[in-house]
This record gives C-alpha cells, sequence and structure tokens, in this order.
C-alpha cells in the first residue's frame, strides 16, 4: 500500500464563511473520487483543524501500489477537481508520499 499525504494552506483574504465554503468543495470534491479512480483504497480529507494548526486542510489518501498513484495524478476526474477545487484557493501544499 501506498500513503498519499498531502496539506495545504488557503491564499489569504478569505472570510471565515469562505474558507468553509471552500473546504467543504475541497472534501466533497476528492472523496468523491472513491470508486472512480482504479487502485484507490481510501480517501478522507480533514477540515477541522484545531486552532493549533498552521495549515487549513489535510489529504489522506492510499493506493494499491505506486502505479495507482501515478494513474491517480493524471486521472481525468482526479485533474478536474485539482484544477476546479483545490488548486484556484490554495496557497501551500506539501505533500508526503510513502509505502505502508
Amino acid at each position: 500500500m501506498v500513503k498519499h499525504i498531502i496539506i495545504w494552506t488557503l491564499k489569504d483574504g478569505y472570510t471565515e464563511d469562505e474558507k468553509r465554503e471552500i473546504k467543504t468543495g475541497i472534501k466533497n470534491g476528492l472523496e468523491g473520487l472513491m470508486g472512480k479512480i482504479p487502485g484507490l483504497v481510501d480517501i478522507k480529507v480533514n477540515i477541522n483543524g484545531l486552532e493549533s494548526s498552521n495549515a487549513d486542510l489535510m489529504l489522506d489518501s492510499t493506493f494499491e501500489s505506486v502505479e495507482a498513484l501515478k494513474g491517480y495524478a493524471v486521472h481525468p476526474d482526479h485533474v478536474a477537481v485539482a484544477d476546479g477545487k483545490v488548486r484556484p484557493y490554495t496557497a501551500v501544499r506539501s505533500c508526503l508520499d510513502f509505502e505502508n
């Protein structure tokens, strides 16, 4: 199994209501990929960080293999979510991929 963890920080200037709406859109979009991406075993997005956090949301996903992760990266459904719901609103992206 391969874990794919992403931490994002939203761009500055959003109200709390806008942040909540953006984070919910990202969560729904990414979690909606379950069952659509070959080799995707599990996908969860946490949008409720504690006040001590210095990031806004986290993707925790599991893939059957490195090849499945590579396929996810270019899969049209994933690219549509990334381009439409994630990239326009995020300023910082950190990623950790590892075999589990």
